[in-house]
């Protein structure tokens, strides 16, 4: 692979020139008060926009937040963003109050050198996620005029055929950035020659949003350690009664499939945290994976299994996870993330958290970040990339 990077832009100079950074500032915001409950994807960010500032540029951010509709909405406006953003940069950052209009124009245009601006939501303008070449093309066309040249440094939006991600690049002279460098060189190691033995741990809800890397990586793994809400449709497949458990029932014949082709590869709990309802304060109990009573569903996978799963992962040289053993969000059901993260910590292996909610439960959990080997932030991204699947920002950076 071929790409331009960071150090690449800086070597021709860049004082003075306005360099549009697209950034993956979709940070979580408290419903209540607004405030950003997680900072981790704006201090990602950090390195290429403190080099960016240090030699001078001057810094024009932009990027989306949450799903909006194409219009302008205040509860996705990236106002609390700056706030953070220059709490970070211990400087001042000048916020756009939209994305290509007057306000965008006049922002940029008041820059000094080495000051950063940062645009509204690029979500906001319908032509940023339009499927229509030709709307998302002006849009692009709008978006590059704010800038002499383009770095992509986010690495959770490349899988995504986006104006600003895919269209910009052709339309300035572009590098990656920092953060994007290092997830591609990461992620690499991991589809290229892995050491071994090679281990990857998925959670998360549904089978079907991980079954496609899942049939990717079983040829390739050596085992596959199976939580979170995914393994219910797994123990249905073997035969067991899940109770109201989480299940895709379009899903079992899947799963009974992958499990005949990989026979011992691919190991299920053997004991589940059962509870009598979805809530934090719901009774609750460990039964065996194969007895989980008819009116309880699973929100974490058991003691027995974390253990389990420890043993696998103390055995490896590399290790992949991607999504929750359970229901980490409320307290009884966090032992098992937090249980297989720690393994995860202690094996003498090269670890990769593969973003999304796993990234957020490190997090969350208070687990220490500098014990894993890399925390991507893009768990869609890092999925897609492991399936072999051309990402669209990466291949905009290689023309």
């Amino acid at each position: 692979m071929s790409i331009r990077n960071l150090d690449d832009l800086l070597a021709e100079g860049v004082s003075g020139r306005r360099v549009l950074v697209r950034a993956d500032l979709n940070v979580p915001l408290d419903k209540q008060t607004g405030d950003i409950t997680d900072d981790g994807r704006i201090r990602a960010v950090l390195p290429t926009l403190s080099a960016l500032v240090q030699a001078g540029a001057k810094v024009v951010v932009c990027s989306h937040l949450g799903r909006p509709k194409g219009t302008p909405d205040p509860k996705f406006s990236l106002r609390p963003v700056a706030g953070r953003l220059g709490e970070l940069l211990d400087a001042p950052v000048h916020f756009a109050e939209d994305t290509v209009g007057e306000s965008a124009q006049s922002t940029v245009a008041g820059l000094a050198d080495g000051q950063v601006a940062l645009l509204e939501n690029l979500r906001f303008n319908a032509g940023e996620t339009s499927k229509d070449d030709a709307e998302r093309g002006a849009f692009a066309d709008q978006l590059a005029a704010l800038g002499d040249a383009y770095v992509d440094d986010a690495f959770g939006a490349v899988h995504r055929k986006h104006a600003s991600v895919h269209d910009v690049p052709a339309r300035l002279p572009h590098v990656a950035g920092r953060l994007v460098l290092r997830e591609v060189e990461v992620l690499s190691k991991l589809t290229g020659a892995p050491e071994r033995p090679y281990v990857v741990v998925l959670g998360g809800s549904k089978v079907s949003d991980k079954l496609a890397v899942i049939e990717a990586l079983l040829p390739t793994v050596d085992r596959l350690l199976i939580g979170g809400g995914m393994c219910f449709t797994f123990l249905k497949a073997q035969g067991h009664e899940v109770g109201s458990s989480l299940l895709e029932e379009e899903m079992v014949e899947t799963c009974r499939n992958l499990l005949d082709r990989a026979p011992g590869k691919i190991l299920l709990p053997v004991d589940v945290v059962a509870a009598d309802a979805f809530a934090p304060d719901a009774a609750h109990d460990t039964v065996p994976a194969d007895g989980i009573p008819s009116h309880r569903l699973g929100l974490d996978i058991g003691p027995e299994t974390v253990a389990g799963f420890a043993a696998v992962l103390s055995q490896a040289k590399t290790i992949f996870w991607n999504g929750p053993m359970g229901v980490f969000e409320m307290a009884a059901f966090a032992n098992g993330t937090r249980g297989v993260a720690e393994a995860i910590t202690k094996a003498d292996a090269f670890s990769v958290v593969g973003g999304g909610d796993s990234a957020a439960a490190v997090r969350a959990l208070g687990l220490d970040e500098s014990s894993f080997g890399h925390i991507s932030t893009g768990g869609g991204a890092s999925l897609e990339y492991l399936e072999g699947k051309a990402l669209p920002g990466i291949a905009a950076l290689e023309n």
